[in-house]
């Protein structure tokens, strides 16, 4: 029999709007404790202002949510007092040195004052930042500034940790070294809730939420998601990538093309896609050096329901017209 898990953040049908603007719309997911639950959307989608409501920053124009075992609408403040929140604006005081920012940090978020010392030395240890304690934060760079902040978000050891957009303009390896202490922190029981765009950032969380235009297309684990769309995904390498993209974006039943140098990655929802696209190319007198089924991605299973909806919509608005 599985355990049940403690539901730390409980969104049910939560919306926001700006006037006539709809920027969330019936929002619904839960996250249990120890979870990295990915919220992943293209700018705009409306990831920042859930974060924004679930964090008591903003209060919602419809539905409810519990974070924390508060409720966001009626105790924003309890459940300010028991979060972490860091984005890609995330502020340091860039006169202060590392040991200043976290000190400053651990009274801002209510660590007591007889205990901030032994806290500031822990997390300096923890995160590997001994080092640098001592160096103003100005000098830091991008990477070892990330380090700080989400050190100054956790400093006050909180059970929910929200990220919104943490490594925009970020490096590679630091993007990969933060990845790493975020499932250190998981791992430890912290819930992590984390806003991207970023599709291999997707693949790292336990659970998606995917967001287009405020609404929520698709929910599950990354192989849960993409197992439900049912793509087939063809790799293959031609000196005619050109031409070979061109004629395979007009077959009906191919989604995406995408080129990779003289490689391209077809993504289709029709069953046997290698043989539609071998048989298209053939056809018109394309060789291919090779040709072999792949592995559908995050990435594919995204792009493939905003072209769906897309669709729809233009749809729906040409049959309103």
């Amino acid at each position: 029999m599985t355990e049940e898990r403690e539901i730390v953040v409980d969104a049910r049908q939560l919306s926001r709007r700006f006037g006539s603007l709809v920027a969330v719309e019936d929002v619904s997911f839960s996250v249990a404790r120890g979870e990295i639950f990915g919220v992943l959307g293209p700018n705009g989608a409306g990831k920042s202002t859930t974060i924004r409501m679930l964090c008591g920053l903003l209060d919602p124009s419809g539905g409810s949510a519990t974070v924390v075992g508060y409720d966001v609408a009626k105790q924003p403040d309890r459940v300010k007092e028991r979060i972490g929140y860091m984005t890609q604006r995330f502020s340091l005081y860039e006169d202060l040195t590392v040991e200043e920012n976290l000190r400053f940090f651990a009274g801002l978020y209510g660590v007591p004052a007889s205990e901030r010392r032994k806290k500031v030395d822990l997390t300096l240890e923890k995160t590997g930042l001994g080092t640098r304690r001592k160096q103003l934060a100005a000098t830091l760079s991008g990477g070892w500034k990330q380090r700080v902040a989400l050190a100054s978000s956790t400093i006050h050891e909180p059970p929910l940790l929200f990220l919104d957009e943490p490594t925009a303009g970020v490096d590679p390896v630091s993007r990969r070294e933060f990845w790493e202490s975020i499932h250190r922190i998981a791992a430890e029981g912290t819930t992590v809730l984390v806003t991207t765009h970023y599709m291999d950032e997707a693949e790292r969380c336990h659970r998606l939420a995917f967001v287009f235009r405020g609404r929520v297309l698709s929910l599950g684990s990354p192989q849960e998601i993409v197992d439900a769309c049912q793509l087939e995904v063809v790799e293959l390498a031609t000196d005619d990538g050109l031409r070979a993209a061109t004629l395979l974006r007009s077959v009906s039943g191919i989604d995406q093309v995408s080129s990779f140098g003289h490689e391209l990655r077809v993504v289709s929802r029709m069953p046997e896609a290698s043989e539609l696209v071998e048989r298209t190319l053939a056809a018109h007198g394309v060789r291919t050096s090779w040709l072999r089924p792949a592995r559908a991605s995050v990435e594919d299973a995204f792009v493939s329901m905003v072209n769906a909806e897309q669709a729809e919509g233009a749809a729906a608005g040409g049959g309103a017209a």
